[in-house]
C-alpha cells in the first residue's frame, strides 16, 4: 500500500502526512544509505581491489554494531522498523547470524498511547461511547505494541447473555498507525529498489520481492478483520480436540481497528513455576505442544506463525473434567492460543513441493532435489544449478542414508574435505525462501524454544514422524493430479530426449562442452591473483622509473608520479601477503 498521493516509494504527500512523516522518511532513508555504503566499502570495494583479508577483519564487530545502531532507531521510531527487525532477525537465508542474533533482542513493546486517543479511535471504529459499548473498560493497557494496545472490559449485560461471556480483552489499533505504516513501505521501497542497482545483491536476493513479502504480512496485521476470522478458523480446526482452545470474537464489538475478544488469560507457557503449582508436568505440556504445532502443520495446514510465550497460556482443566476422564485420556490442562495477525498456510504448491523433496532427500535424487526446490520457488534464477546438483551428489554418494550415530564416528577430515570442495558453492548460492516457508521456519524456531524452556531433555523431532508421514499420502485428488504431472513429465522427456542426444553430440563437434573441475578452477583464480600482482609490480615500476627520470625536467611531476607508484606496490605487497 503505498502512501496516498505519489507513486510506489515516494515521500508522503504534504495533503496526506505530517512534517514528522517526511523527516520520519528522510531519517529511515539517511540510515539505509549510509550503511550501504558502509557494506559497499567493505563487502565490495575492498574485495575488488584485492584487499579481501583486509575487509574481513573485524567483520562480525562491525555487522554487530551495524544491528544495533538499527535496533535504537528502530526502538524510537516504532511503527513498522520493529516489524523490520523482528522480521529480518528471522532471515537467515540472506543474513549473516551476527545480525540476527542483535535483532532477535528487538521486542515489539513501546509506550502506550495517552487514553484519550485511545477513546477517540475506539469510538470511531464502533460508532458508539464506550460507556454504550462495554460495560466497563480499564484505561491501563494490558499490552502495549508497536502497532496497537490491548485493554481490559465487561461486556454490556445483553451481550454477555448472548455469548455467555463476560470479561473480554480489547485490541485498539493506535491513531495514525496507517500513515505511519504507509511511509515506512515507502522508504523500504526505494531501499530496495537502490539494492537491486547492486549486481552482488540483485543476484542473489530479490529485495522488492521480499519488501512486497514483508508488506503484505504488515498490512494483515492492522486488519483485525482479518485476524478475527484467522482466530475463528483455527477454532474451527480444533473444534473437536478439548485440549487447544482460542478466544471467542465478540463481533458485535469488533471492527478494522477494535478488536474484541474473549479474555483466556492463564498460566503463561513457559512458566514452569505456575504450571507445577497447578499440578500440571511441564514436560507432558511441552509433548502436547510439539503435537499441536504439528497437527497444525501437516494435517489442517493453517498455523500459528508467532507462537512466542506470550502469545500460548495453559489453562488447568475442571476437576470434574479430570475425574469424567474415559480410555482416551485428554490432558488435564488447555493450550489457548492468541494473536492470530500472523499465520501461515501450507498451500497445495507448497505441500506437493514439500513432498517432493522429501521423496528426493530421501531416495538420493539429486536432480529430483533441486527441481523439488525450483518448485517451492527457493532457488533464484542466477543460481548454478548444475554445480549444485555435483554437490548433492557426492553428499548423498558419502553421507547419504546415515543416521545421527553414524554421521558422528565419521572423521571429521572428510567433512572438511567436502566443505573445501562444495563450500564455495553453498555459500554463493543465490536463494532466498518464500513467505510462508519462511513462517513454517519461524513457527517450528519459537515452538523449540517454548518447549526447552519447559524440558530441557526435550527432542521435539520424536513428534514429527506420525505427522510428517501424512505429507507423503496425498489425497485421491492430489494423488491422481500427482501421477498425471509425472507420467506428462515422463513422456515429455521421451520424447525431447533424442532431440536432447542430438544437441549434446552438436556441442561435442563444436568444442562447447565445459567440464567443471572445482581444484583446477581453483588454480585458475589462483593464477589470476598471481598474474594481478605482476602487472601491479609493473605498473609500479614504470611509475617509479618515470617519476625519477622527470624529476630532472620537472620536480613536481616527478614526485607526483613517484607518490602514485606507492598504490600499485601497496597493491602487491597486501595481496602477497593475503595469498591462499
Amino acid at each position: 500500500m503505498p502512501p496516498t498521493g505519489g507513486p510506489v516509494g515516494a515521500p508522503p504527500a504534504a495533503t496526506t502526512s505530517s512534517v514528522a512523516a517526511r523527516a520520519r522518511y528522510r531519517r529511515i532513508l539517511r540510515f539505509a544509505s549510509i550503511t550501504l555504503a558502509q557494506l559497499w566499502w567493505f563487502e565490495i570495494a575492498l574485495p575488488t581491489l584485492g584487499l579481501r583479508r583486509l575487509a574481513a577483519r573485524r567483520r562480525t564487530p562491525r555487522l554487530q554494531r551495524l544491528a544495533r545502531r538499527f535496533h535504537g532507531l528502530a526502538a524510537e521510531l516504532g511503527g513498522l522498523m520493529i516489524k523490520v527487525g523482528q522480521f529480518l532477525s528471522s532471515r537467515l537465508d540472506i543474513l549473516p547470524p551476527e545480525v540476527t542474533r542483535e535483532l532477535e533482542g528487538l521486542q515489539d513493546e513501546v509506550a502506550s498511547e495517552p487514553f484519550d486517543a485511545i477513546r477517540i479511535q475506539a469510538e470511531r471504529e464502533l460508532g458508539m461511547p464506550l460507556e454504550r459499548a462495554y460495560a466497563s473498560f480499564d484505561p491501563v493497557p494490558i499490552a502495549a505494541a508497536s502497532l496497537g494496545q490491548a485493554h481490559r472490559a465487561r461486556l454490556s449485560p445483553a451481550i454477555a447473555a448472548d455469548l455467555g461471556i463476560t470479561d473480554v480483552v480489547v485490541k485498539v489499533q493506535r491513531p495514525g498507525i496507517d500513515e505511519v505504516v504507509a511511509v515506512d513501505l515507502a522508504a523500504l521501497r526505494r531501499v530496495a529498489r537502490w539494492l537491486m542497482r547492486v549486481r552482488l545483491v540483485s543476484s542473489r536476493a530479490d529485495a522488492p520481492a521480499l519488501v512486497e513479502e514483508f508488506a503484505l504480512t504488515s498490512l494483515q496485521e492492522i486488519d483485525y478483520l482479518h485476524e478475527a476470522a484467522n482466530a475463528e478458523r483455527f477454532a474451527a480446526d480444533f473444534a473437536g480436540d478439548s485440549a487447544v482452545g482460542a478466544p471467542v470474537v465478540v463481533w458485535e464489538r469488533t471492527a478494522l481497528r477494535v478488536l474484541t475478544l474473549s479474555d483466556v488469560t492463564a498460566i503463561k507457557i513457559t512458566d514452569v513455576p505456575a504450571l507445577q503449582a497447578a499440578g500440571i508436568d511441564p514436560v507432558t505440556v511441552a509433548q502436547e505442544l510439539a503435537r499441536v504445532t504439528f497437527q497444525q502443520i501437516f494435517v489442517h495446514g493453517f498455523f500459528h506463525a508467532d507462537p512466542h510465550p506470550g502469545n500460548i497460556f495453559v489453562t488447568p482443566a475442571p476437576a470434574a473434567s479430570a475425574e469424567s476422564e474415559t480410555a482416551s485420556p485428554t490432558p488435564a490442562f488447555r493450550l489457548t492460543f492468541v494473536d492470530f495477525g500472523m499465520m501461515g498456510e501450507i498451500s497445495p504448491t507448497l505441500r506437493a513441493g514439500l513432498r517432493d523433496f522429501i521423496l528426493a532427500a530421501v531416495g538420493r535424487d539429486s536432480r529430483g532435489l533441486i527441481a523439488s526446490l525450483d518448485r517451492l520457488d527457493i532457488l533464484l534464477p542466477t543460481a548454478d544449478r548444475d554445480e549444485l546438483e555435483r554437490a548433492m551428489t557426492a553428499l548423498f554418494g558419502r553421507f547419504g542414508g546415515m543416521g545421527i550415530a553414524e554421521l558422528q564416528r565419521i572423521d571429521p577430515r572428510e567433512f572438511e574435505v567436502f566443505a573445501r570442495q562444495f563450500g564455495e558453492t553453498i555459500r554463493a548460492l543465490p536463494f532466498q525462501l518464500p513467505e510462508n516457508f519462511l513462517l513454517l521456519i519461524r513457527t517450528i524456531s519459537l515452538v523449540s524454544g517454548d518447549t526447552s524452556a519447559l524440558d530441557t531433555e526435550f527432542n521435539m523431532w520424536d513428534s514429527v514422524d506420525p505427522f510428517a508421514r501424512t505429507i507423503l499420502r496425498p489425497s485421491g485428488a492430489d494423488s491422481l493430479r500427482s501421477l498425471g504431472e509425472q507420467a506428462v513429465g515422463y513422456a515429455t522427456t521421451m520424447l525431447r530426449l533424442p532431440q536432447r542426444m542430438d544437441e549434446l553430440i552438436t556441442r561435442f563437434d563444436r568444442g562447447q562442452v565445459a567440464v567443471k573441475v572445482p581444484d583446477v578452477e581453483r588454480g585458475l583464480r589462483s593464477m589470476q591473483r598471481t598474474i594481478g600482482r605482476l602487472v601491479s609490480a609493473i605498473v609500479f615500476a614504470a611509475l617509479l622509473f618515470a617519476g625519477v627520470l622527470a624529476r630532472p625536467a620537472d620536480d613536481v611531476l616527478g614526485w607526483i608520479l613517484i607518490a602514485v607508484s606507492a598504490v600499485p606496490l601497496l597493491h602487491v605487497i597486501v595481496t602477497w601477503r593475503m595469498r591462499p
